[in-house]
């Protein structure tokens, strides 16, 4: 796909380790399936060391667990337990009837997002434009455009973004609110960044596991933010952010940290800087994990989220009168 044949290169590198690097097959039985869990963890997981995780001691912990489990639903839970001490949103593990998943990478922060707020008259109102998952419409008396994407599964195409961009012709700048947007697909990243630059660059790198110990990784492979060769928005774009910016939302938020006329609003983006990848254990449940670490440009880990430039939280004041902060902030920025 467009800008990201480094994920092809990840998928080869990662199924070539895994022929290589297969754990020993192991019994269905709740023992079983706990080694097969942890061994797949152990071996292809990409951020043990980086998180000063002590897997062993883990195996140790839970281990004694496993062994006093009586039903397949008690298992799952401890299984699902012993998932979250990585701390990473990325990282499920699947069954016929439940899902685990750790979600304290957002719930411990202010959600700093609130709809009821961009949906009022002051913003995008009722009647807003609707193109490619995008939800838009001009603001501040038409001095401003105004952006909501909710989701990068919403393809988009660039006869929308032309669209689009043509009807903010006469703002001053454009505000890209991507709160909430848990991700999606990576690829939309790099395109939906490729309309705010100006020439190629690179925005990133992304390592690849070689081997089954916890750095045992690939020289690094730079991520390049390509421009669009025709549709380019090269005035003021102010990207709002927030906890649950994750996955490709994370990415796309990393990418534009190097846009010239971008500015990053809001709070810390919720992370998820791993490549995911899935596998299986005896029983047939499916356990997905991050396999490839990406970076920014200066080669620090966005896995634990990306610092924005202006640092902006919903002050409960505005709420109640009806303001959201981080956009009447974007507009002041933008309006400098």
């Amino acid at each position: 796909m467009k800008n990201f044949n480094y994920l092809l290169l990840a998928f080869i590198l990662f199924a070539f380790s895994s022929c290589m690097n297969e754990p020993d097959i192991q019994p269905n039985t709740n023992i079983g399936n706990f080694e097969s869990l942890w061994k797949i963890i152990d071996t292809k997981y990409c951020y043990l060391d980086y998180k000063k995780i002590n897997w062993d001691s883990i195996h140790t912990v839970y281990k004694t667990r496993v062994d006093s489990v009586k039903s397949e639903v008690g298992l799952f839970r401890v299984l699902g337990r012993m998932l979250d001490e990585l701390k990473d949103g990325h990282v499920n593990l699947y069954s016929d009837f439940n899902m685990s998943r750790y979600w304290n990478w957002f719930t411990d922060y202010p959600s700093n997002f609130d709809s009821a707020l961009i949906y009022s008259p002051r913003y995008l109102g009722s009647n807003y434009q609707i193109a490619g998952g995008f939800q838009y419409e001009r603001i501040d008396n038409g001095n401003v455009g105004y952006i909501y994407y909710s989701s990068f599964s919403d393809y988009f195409s660039d006869t929308n973004i032309r669209y689009i961009l043509q009807y903010f012709s006469n703002c001053k700048g454009l505000i890209i609110d991507v709160r909430n947007n848990g991700g999606g697909y990576l690829d939309l990243s790099g395109t939906l960044a490729s309309y705010f630059f100006d020439k190629d660059q690179i925005t990133g790198y992304i390592c690849h596991k070689t081997g089954i110990g916890h750095s045992d990784f690939s020289t690094p492979v730079a991520i390049k933010t390509t421009a669009h060769k025709t549709i380019q928005w090269q005035r003021p774009v102010v990207i709002l952010t927030n906890r649950m910016a994750f996955s490709a939302t994370n990415a796309f938020i990393c990418r534009m940290k190097y846009a010239t006329h971008a500015t990053i609003v809001g709070d810390k983006s919720g992370g998820g800087g791993g490549l995911p990848m899935s596998s299986e254990i005896p029983n047939g449940w499916m356990v997905r994990f991050s396999t490839s670490p990406m970076f920014d440009a200066s080669m620090n880990q966005i896995e634990w989220g990306i610092d924005p430039d202006v640092k902006v939280a919903l002050s409960t004041n505005d709420k109640l009168a009806g303001y959201d902060t981080l956009i009447e902030k974007a507009i002041r920025i933008i309006k400098q």
